[in-house]
This record gives C-alpha cells, structure tokens and sequence, in this order.
C-alpha cells in the first residue's frame, strides 16, 4: 500500500497592519517644513547673492576675474561690458528664460560653490554650459522679426549684412543643420577684438560664419 505524503508549505507570517493614527507625524511634519525652509531659504540666498557680479566673480579665477575688472571701467572694450552699461548682470547672460532658467544656473552654481568650498573646484573653470541662444534672445527678440533693420553697420559695402538677414532665417538653418551659426558664433561675449561701432562684432570673423553656414546649407537658402 503506498502511502502519500503531504508536504506543507512554509506559513506566511501575516502582514503587520499600519494604524495611521499612531504614526508621528507632529515631528515628521516639523522636519518636512524646516526642510522646505531651508531649501526655499537657500535658493533665495543664493538668487540674492548671484545678482551682484562681485560675489560671482568671489570664486572665479582667470579669466572670470578680468572679465569683472572691464566690466568696473569707465570704457566697455568688448560685448559683456558694454551689457554692464545697461545694468545687465553676470546672471543674466548665464542663465536661461524664466524660472525654470534660472533654477538651472542657481543649481550649477550651488554644485560650483560645493567644489569650491571643498577643495574640490578645477581652476580655470571649464565652461559646462555655454551660452545658447534662448539666453541672448530673451531680451533681443526684435533681431528675429523682419521689421528689425541692423542700424551702424557696414560689411565691406554689403547690403545683406546691413539688414540682418542672418538673425531672420537662423532658426530656419538650424533646423537644416543644428551646428548652423548661434548668437555666440558671431558675437562673442568677453573677446576684445571686435569693433564697437558693428556691435563688438569682428568683422572677418563674422564674414567667416556667413560663410560658413552658406556653404553647408547652400547659397539659395
């Protein structure tokens, strides 16, 4: 006669049941909100501090700490300073459009502020995040609108580059090709051999972009 055997399977211990009323959340939600301060707090702090050049220049090296000297003299020699006039900011040009913009470089800023203060920070500092163009054409849309005439300026007798026709079809070129030309193609911010009656433009340079971008994405375009 044969005899069967029953194996039993291990029991499942039964799940512990969470009674809510005897969580405490009293401390859970002082934490909670004394973290948000404090984030909230830091992030204030920092935009506040961020808005004076001098304190980003505090940690900055060569060549941050000769862009901030021309910005303090009294004759702009190239494009950054001559923004100072305006009472444009370090900020300004390196952050991008709106808040979530400038949540960006506050949050690159606070990760460069951590390597400074531990020792870590490579100087000079490599630029991580250049320059795009939503950051110069947040406060230059007109150069994209075909009412907009470039005024003072003369290429070689070229009627073209008078009337700005570049800023017109670059969105349109860089669908075709994205390393068409950018704003910081043609105007550098901080180099000083450009011609301030062209808008610190170096004109061959510039002559060199036009030409550039005509011929990967062909003369007609």
């Amino acid at each position: 006669m044969t005899r069967r055997v029953v194996r039993r399977g291990k029991k499942t211990p039964p799940r512990r049941k969470i009674h809510l009323e005897k969580v405490p959340w009293k401390p859970i939600l002082i934490v909670l909100s004394v973290a948000l301060l404090a984030t909230v707090g830091g992030f204030t702090f920092a935009a506040t501090q961020e808005s004076r050049d001098s304190f980003c220049g505090s940690c900055h090296t060569q060549p941050e700490s000769t862009y901030l000297q021309r910005s303090t003299a009294s004759q702009p020699v190239d494009l950054a300073s001559h923004h100072t006039l305006q009472s444009t900011r370090c900020i300004d040009c390196h952050s991008g459009e709106g808040l979530f913009g400038r949540l960006q470089a506050e949050l690159l800023g606070a990760k460069n502020a951590f390597k400074w203060y531990t020792g870590t920070a490579i100087q000079p500092a490599p630029l991580t995040q250049s320059i795009s163009d939503t950051h110069c054409l947040k406060c230059h849309q007109q150069v994209t609108q075909s009412s907009y005439v470039m005024k003072n300026q003369n290429f070689a007798g070229n009627s073209e580059a008078q009337n700005g026709h570049w800023h017109l079809f670059l969105a349109r070129w860089q669908i075709v090709d994205k390393n068409a030309g950018q704003c910081v193609s043609c105007h550098g911010g901080h180099t000083t051999d450009g011609d301030k009656t062209i808008f610190y433009l170096n004109e061959q340079h510039t002559i060199s972009v036009c030409e550039s971008c005509h011929q990967k994405l062909g003369k007609g375009d």
